[in-house]
């Protein structure tokens, strides 16, 4: 059984299921093992972990821990009460139009991004203005709330994942501050062009660390984190870079409990654009598949962000960024009470969890089923969602039914 402990109730014997952190890179060699001696407990207070995850099947029981299932359905619960409100979305008048578009934007965006960083890991000068009309329509995209574009964000491939990440990262940061309000379409496209460079220094890395399929040792790891400074002297002889952009790839590793690089910086000493990019990093880093990491599902991604904030991040604009893009995003896989899986569409008007979703599976009779659309929020609509679905589990790719015709 796996049960959710506090750090400070960890005792040898104890199995550790995984130590439920917020990035990729850790201390530990692995997510899972025997504590075996008291150096080990150091070192997991030492990360600044506060809860994680046993097996008592495996090791020694918390008698008095919650079971994971226990731990998800308050977390969920205070989740949905936290940032439930009404969405600006308005629903979609073609999607399947609308996701041709966003492709084209997508696979432009990606071939720039990787030419420009190609020349930069040659030597050559970040080219802002090579950069500018693509973000120009990522942004645009973003303000005809297509979020469709960010559900193509989710697709990476080991060899370009790079280019990908920027992108997605870009697509992100500008959807999560369109969504205060009051940002101008140049101030936007500043933001993702911030998006798009923040991981620039990591073309100064040894392909032998940036590529590593595994976890990466102390000295690698202490060569990753150099990306971050090298990245941000070169952003800073590029011409037309604002300075929200350079507080992007400065800040971007920094935590807010104080425990991120490369200077770590907590709560305010971190600028709002610094805070807002940690968390899209993370977001996309962890939803994402790479060699020596599944990605998780967007749903779980940011019920794990909402659990990190107030130490790993600000409270508030977790809050924030979950409203943004959805408790369920764009692409996610649901079920619905009546045993029906779904793809969510678009995002509710007036509730978060009643978003516009197309019908593909009946789960309890095993069997797909003609797609057709449907609004959870209509008034004559009885069904709910109840959970997410893994789509690999089912061999249903949402991207692809997304684009479908109806």
């Amino acid at each position: 059984m796996i049960k959710k402990v506090k750090t400070t109730d960890l005792k040898l014997g104890m199995y550790i299921h995984d130590l439920n952190v917020p990035w990729l890179e850790h201390g530990f060699v692995a997510k899972n093992f025997l504590l075996r001696n008291e150096r080990q407990i150091e070192k997991i207070f030492h990360e600044n972990i506060i809860e994680v995850l046993i097996d008592t099947d495996k090791g020694l029981d918390a008698i008095h821990a919650p079971t994971l299932e226990e731990s998800e359905s308050v977390l969920l619960d205070k989740m949905i009460d936290a940032v439930s409100e009404p969405s600006n979305e308005s629903l979609a008048s073609d999607i399947k139009l609308q996701w041709a578009e966003s492709k084209k934007i997508h696979a432009e965006a990606v071939m720039i991004t990787s030419d420009i960083l190609n020349d930069v890991r040659l030597g050559q000068q970040v080219d802002i203005i090579q950069a500018t009309p693509i973000v120009a329509h990522i942004a645009d995209a973003v303000l005809d709330n297509d979020s469709t574009l960010l559900s193509l964000c989710r697709i990476k491939k080991r060899d370009t994942y790079t280019f990908q990440h920027s992108v997605s990262v870009s697509a992100l940061l500008i959807t999560f501050c369109h969504s205060f309000g009051g940002y101008s379409h140049d101030q936007l496209i500043q933001i993702g062009l911030g998006g798009l460079f923040h991981d620039v220094g990591k073309m100064r890395i040894p392909d032998a660390v940036l590529n590593k399929p595994g976890r990466l040792t102390e000295d690698e790891f202490r060569i990753m984190k150099s990306h971050v400074a090298e990245g941000l002297d070169y952003l800073r002889t590029a011409p037309g870079l604002s300075d929200s952009s350079l507080k992007i790839a400065a800040e971007h590793h920094e935590k807010y409990d104080g425990s991120g690089y490369p200077r770590g910086l907590s709560r305010d000493s971190i600028s709002q654009f610094g805070q807002m990019a940690s968390i899209v990093d993370v977001y996309d880093a962890i939803t994402s598949t790479r060699v020596y990491h599944t990605g998780i599902e967007p749903a779980s991604a940011l019920k794990r962000m909402f659990e990190w904030s107030g130490r790993h991040f600000n409270e508030t604009l977790v809050q924030k960024f979950i409203k943004a893009i959805g408790i369920y995003p764009v692409g996610s896989l649901v079920r619905l009470e009546s045993g029906r899986l779904a793809i969510v569409l678009r995002q509710g008007q007036k509730n978060m969890l009643q978003p516009f979703v197309r019908v593909v599976y009946n789960a309890e009779r095993g069997h797909r089923l003609p797609i057709h659309d449907l609004n959870l929020a209509a008034p004559d609509c009885q069904d709910h969602i109840v959970g997410y679905e893994l789509p690999a589990s089912w061999g249903i790719d949402p991207n692809k039914i997304i684009g479908k015709g109806l």
